[in-house]
């Protein structure tokens, strides 16, 4: 139904002083075969992220033609 993405960039955690590096996370909003909607959200190191945008492209192109 829908979807979002921010970027981020953790600096620190309790266990680690510097991390200094950044991810994305996706927000999916998804409805069920009952028409349901459920959220979803995941976080991604950045080429993870590019490699499933490409991959989201190349699903969309495909539909298209259907």
């Amino acid at each position: 139904v829908d979807i979002k993405w921010k970027l981020g960039v953790a600096m620190s955690s309790d266990t680690c002083r510097s991390l200094k590096y950044p991810y994305v996370t996706v927000m999916l909003k998804m409805a069920d075969s009952s028409g349901q909607i459920k959220d979803k959200s995941f976080e991604m190191t950045i080429l993870q992220f590019q490699n499933f945008f490409r991959q989201f492209k190349e699903m969309a192109a495909v539909l298209e033609t259907v």
